[in-house]
């Protein structure tokens, strides 16, 4: 009985736990939730914005491919006539087409002294330094130990390798003297000038000396040779 008595018991209390009131929300709850909740207005939205404001990078605006500078033509420049126009400044003793021409072909691995040298004595004669090549395979270098030799000095420096095959040249320095001081296109279809139209000596000599030299091993170009002569004799 008391047993009975237990369990009975025992089945009412659970049945009163699970059996309580749900709790109700009435209007006058709402109406207090809705007083203690800050209102967050446009003008707060906006001064937080400002305050922690994020800068948004700007795209700059795109070139204008039409504005650059055009080039005058297509075609790729030539470095060699880049540096020969380097060389052709106003006044550089470049000798007319019809002219006889003297020139002084030389490295620019030579000796500084000898090539020192040569350059004086060409801006006195009006004679023209050629150059294989650049040196390094570097223009800029090459224009500046150019721009190193000349000095103050007027003197016509053509890098022309052409040149070189044109005169058959086989070691530095070498004297040429020409009839006709143009210099042809390139040694191919006969254009090469004839023996008879220039000689030519080499050596590590002076330049008056290589030009004594010349007319009397080729008398024929005694006139031409007094020419220059002439100059650095002044």
């Amino acid at each position: 009985m008391i047993r009975r008595f237990a369990v009975l018991a025992t089945l009412l209390l659970s049945a009163q736990a699970v059996a309580q009131p749900t709790p109700v929300i009435t209007d006058d709850d709402l109406a207090r939730v809705r007083r203690e909740t800050p209102t967050v207005t446009e003008e707060d939205v906006r001064r937080v914005q400002q305050r922690h404001a994020v800068p948004v990078p700007v795209p700059s605006p795109a070139p204008r491919i039409d504005a650059l500078p055009q080039p005058l033509t297509n075609q790729l420049p030539d470095l060699g006539d880049i540096a020969q126009g380097y060389a052709h400044t106003p006044g550089s003793g470049a000798l007319p087409a019809t002219a006889p021409g003297l020139f002084v072909f030389v490295s620019l691995a030579m000796p500084e002294p000898t090539l020192a040298r040569l350059v004086d004595q060409a801006a006195r004669a009006k004679a023209s330094i050629l150059i294989r090549g650049f040196a390094n395979g570097s223009l800029r270098e090459t224009a500046g130990r150019i721009q190193k030799l000349i000095g103050q000095r007027e003197v016509a420096v053509l890098i022309d390798p052409q040149a070189f095959e044109r005169y058959a040249v086989k070691r530095v320095p070498t004297f040429v003297l020409a009839r006709d001081g143009a210099r042809p296109a390139a040694c191919t279809g006969g254009t090469c000038p004839p023996p008879t139209d220039y000689v030519s000596t080499a050596g590590d000599v002076s330049l008056d000396y290589a030009l004594d030299q010349l007319r009397r091993a080729a008398p024929r170009f005694e006139s031409e040779a007094g020419v220059f002569l002439a100059r650095l004799k002044r």
